[in-house]
């Protein structure tokens, strides 16, 4: 599960060009087809702009293919696993805040209190969060991103869409990824004192982090896979709907229960 969320949070490397590829989409629209057999295979895909996403998702792979896969290649070569493990829960560390109050919008208090419990015994005992220290402790981390409360307010998913930079996505994520910008206490930071310059270090890291995570992941499935695109497109919707139904099934009670024992 872990590879497939590292091979979905790759694709969120850059920031939502959605009003392009709306645009795009509207002359690039898969026609509805009539057969029924057919059509009922369309409608079960809810990816009417098929042709424009594939355009970009051939695109990407492009990009990809000569930008970010090698340097994320030399990044494993070069660095050690266990040094690329504690920058990866650094980075989960500073998305923390934003997962926080993703978890409060959700109306789930214990998830949020997790969230606390996590930064703030990570920031200190785990050394800014290098060391995973909570999830000794018993608090493991979760999902909790701007998509999957918009999911828990009821707003639908939407039709399939592989946006430039950002990969697979839908409507409602794009724009929970736009909210989790916007609850991110990095998005504010001043000019001064070199933290414009760590805000954007910490995104170039994160972006090369994620591509790294889902090197042999990706390779298998643009080698192996009969069709790329669609392998991608029904790991994305499984994935989303299994974070989704996990944190609305998370209905632990708010206090833990050693304390009512």
């Amino acid at each position: 599960m872990r590879t497939v969320k590292n091979l979905l949070a790759h694709t969120r490397c850059a920031a939502p060009v959605i009003a392009a590829a709306l645009l795009l989409g509207a002359g690039g629209c898969a026609q509805k087809p009539t057969d029924p057999d057919a059509l009922a295979d369309y409608n079960s895909t809810n990816d009417p702009l098929e042709p424009t996403n594939r355009f970009f998702f051939r695109v990407n792979n492009t990009v990809d293919k000569y930008t970010l896969k090698p340097v994320a290649q030399g990044y494993v070569y070069v660095v050690p696993q266990p040094v690329r493990t504690g920058v990866h829960n650094a980075l989960a560390n500073f998305a923390s805040p934003a997962t926080f109050f993703n978890d409060i919008f959700e109306t789930k208090p214990r998830r949020a209190g997790d969230t606390l419990v996590r930064f703030v015994v990570n920031s200190t005992a785990g050394i800014g969060g290098v060391l995973d220290v909570a999830k000794g402790l018993g608090y493991p981390a979760h999902d909790a991103d701007g998509g999957m409360t918009l999911a828990s307010w009821g707003v639908p998913q939407g039709p399939y869409l592989y946006l430039p930079g950002l990969g697979p996505s839908s409507p409602q994520a794009a724009t929970g990824f736009g909210m989790d910008i916007a609850l991110s206490p990095l998005t504010y930071v001043p000019r001064g004192y070199g933290l414009l310059t760590l805000n954007w270090a910490l995104y170039g890291i994160g972006v090369v982090d994620a591509r790294a995570g889902v090197l042999d992941a990706l390779d298998q499935i643009n080698r192996d896979a009969l069709d790329p695109y669609a392998t991608l497109r029904s790991l994305y919707r499984q994935h989303r709907a299994a974070q989704i139904e996990a944190m609305r099934k998370d209905n632990r009670m708010t206090t833990p229960d050693w304390y009512t024992q």
